[in-house]
């Protein structure tokens, strides 16, 4: 029988296990970028505007994925929203369920900090990704994403 997965708030101790499955996952390793993700939610409670929810997904005392948002707000005139920043799942434990999850619990943060709509980006030829966000409910919004290669 499988072990039980539970959503939970990122400890000290997840931020080897998140850093060990990124790199897997996108062959980059970014450690300090991590770290910054997590210190910014660590002893912080929520209240609003800015708060950032970094979760957990763990069975056992592994961690299997991740999901970090933060809620937004008056950038280009969007009124407050929960942006998620990043959502990984390990590729062992996908197709369980464990990242609609991980996004229903990110959506039932960014509700109690008070907003109803959630936001992300990604890129256009990530088709997990996509699929994955198509099929819990995210469609095209009404923002643009424009960008320049600088000298």
């Amino acid at each position: 029988m499988a072990q039980e997965v539970s959503i939970r708030p990122a400890r000290d101790a997840d931020i080897q296990a998140v850093i060990a499955l990124d790199e897997r996952i996108t062959g980059v390793a970014k450690a300090d970028y991590w770290h910054d993700l997590f210190e910014g939610v660590a002893g912080r409670p929520p209240h609003g505007l800015g708060d950032r929810f970094f979760l957990v997904a763990e069975a056992g005392s592994r961690v299997l994925g991740f999901i970090i948002g933060e809620v937004r707000a008056w950038e280009f005139g969007s009124e407050p929203c929960g942006w998620v920043f990043a959502v990984s799942v390990d590729p062992e434990a996908r197709l369980g369920g464990i990242g609609e999850r991980l996004l229903a619990a990110i959506e039932d943060s960014f509700r109690g900090a008070g907003v109803a709509k959630i936001r992300t980006m990604l890129s256009r030829d990530n088709q997990l990704l996509m699929s994955f966000f198509r099929s819990e409910g995210l469609s095209a919004g009404p923002y643009i994403q424009l960008e320049k290669e600088l000298d």
